[in-house]
C-alpha cells in the first residue's frame, strides 16, 4: 500500500510551489509532481519586472522559480518528477497514477497551467525570451520605442496589441485572414489607433537572428508572396507576440471536472472544483488575469482550503 499524502500538488509552477510552500507551513504531508522543469511559462521569461517586491534587479524567471522552489522543500513539501496519465478523483482517497507508479492523496490541487499556443514558424522556439513573447503585459515593458508585431486577429490579440502600443512605437498585426475575428466594438478602437498598423492575409513562416529577434519571414497566403521584414538597424532588434490563444494543460481531467469550452477548469472563488477535495490553481483555471501574482496567490488559497477542510478548528 503506497503512502497516503495529505495532498498532492500536480505541477510546480508558481501556483503549485505556493501551494505546496502554504501547505508545508501547515504541517500537511505535501507531495509535488511535476514532469518537467519548475516553473511552467515563467520559466522562459528572461526578465520579470511586475512580481510585487521582488528583490533582485534584473529578476529572471527561473532565478524567481529556484526562490520558490527552495520555499516549498525549506518548509517540508516531498518532490517526485514523473507524468501522470491517468486519475481517479471521487472518494476520500484520490489516486493518481503514471506509467509505474502511483500516488494516493486525501485531496488534490491541480496546477497544471496552460501553455501558449505557438505561432508555428520556423525559429519560433529559438528566440521565445529574446523577442518572441505570448505575454503583453508581461513583456511590454521591454519593448519601449521598438517596432512589434502581434500575430492573431481575435479579441485578445488586437486587445494586446493595443496595449503594446503604450509602449512600441509602431505595432503592426499580421492576420491570415482580410479582416479581423474581434468584436467589432474592439475592432473600432483599434482602427482609430494611429499607432496600430495591420499585414492582412500574412502568416510569419520563418525567423533568424544572431541571438535575438532580428528579421522574420512573412508569407502572403493569396498571393504566396514572401517578404523579409528585418529590423531597425538602430534598434537592432523588435518584437514578435503570440496571441492565437493558450491550451489548458487537462487532458488527463476531461469527462472528469467541470470545464469550460476552452478545457479550462471551472473553479469558485475559493479553488473547490465540482469534486470534493479537488482543486485547482493558476492558469489552467477559468479566470480573467494570467500572471505569476495571481497563480501563486491561487495557490495559497487552495493550500489554506485543504488546511481548513482537515482540520477541526475551522
Amino acid at each position: 500500500m503506497s503512502e497516503i499524502y495529505d495532498v498532492i500538488i500536480l505541477g510546480a509552477g508558481p501556483a503549485g510551489l505556493a501551494a505546496g510552500l502554504y501547505a508545508g507551513r501547515s504541517r500537511l504531508n505535501v507531495l509535488i509532481i511535476e514532469k518537467g522543469q519548475d516553473g511552467g511559462q515563467i520559466a522562459i521569461t528572461d526578465e520579470i519586472e511586475n512580481y510585487p517586491g521582488q528583490i533582485v534587479e534584473g529578476e529572471s524567471g527561473p532565478s524567481l522559480i529556484a526562490r520558490m522552489t527552495e520555499q516549498a522543500e525549506k518548509f517540508g513539501a516531498k518532490r517526485v518528477s514523473d507524468m501522470i496519465k491517468e486519475v481517479e478523483l471521487e472518494g476520500e482517497v484520490k489516486v493518481l497514477k503514471s506509467e509505474k507508479n502511483e500516488y494516493r492523496g486525501k485531496n488534490v490541487i491541480i496546477a497544471t497551467g496552460a501553455h501558449a499556443r505557438p505561432i508555428g514558424c520556423k525559429g519560433e522556439g529559438q528566440f521565445r525570451g529574446k523577442g518572441v513573447s505570448y505575454c503583453a503585459t508581461c513583456d511590454a515593458n521591454f519593448f519601449e520605442d521598438f517596432e512589434v508585431y502581434v500575430v492573431g486577429g481575435g479579441d485578445s490579440a488586437v486587445e494586446e496589441a493595443m496595449y503594446l502600443t503604450k509602449f512600441a512605437r509602431k505595432v503592426t498585426i499580421i492576420h491570415r485572414r482580410d479582416e479581423l475575428r474581434a468584436a467589432k466594438s474592439i475592432q473600432e478602437k483599434a482602427f482609430k489607433n494611429p499607432k496600430l498598423f495591420f499585414m492582412w492575409d500574412s502568416v510569419v513562416e520563418e525567423l533568424e537572428g544572431d541571438d535575438i529577434l532580428q528579421a522574420m519571414y512573412v508569407k502572403n497566403v493569396k498571393t504566396g508572396e514572401v517578404t523579409k521584414v528585418e529590423a531597425d538597424p538602430e534598434d537592432g532588434m523588435f518584437g514578435l507576440f503570440g496571441f492565437i490563444g493558450t491550451v489548458p494543460n487537462t487532458k488527463i481531467f476531461e469527462g472528469i471536472i467541470d470545464m469550460d469550452e476552452r478545457g479550462y477548469i471551472k473553479t469558485d472563488a475559493d479553488m473547490h472544483t465540482n469534486i470534493p477535495g479537488v482543486y485547482a490553481a493558476g492558469d489552467v483555471r477559468v479566470k480573467s488575469l494570467r500572471q505569476v501574482v495571481t497563480a501563486a496567490a491561487d495557490g495559497a488559497i487552495a493550500a489554506v482550503q485543504v488546511e481548513r477542510s482537515m482540520s477541526d478548528y475551522f
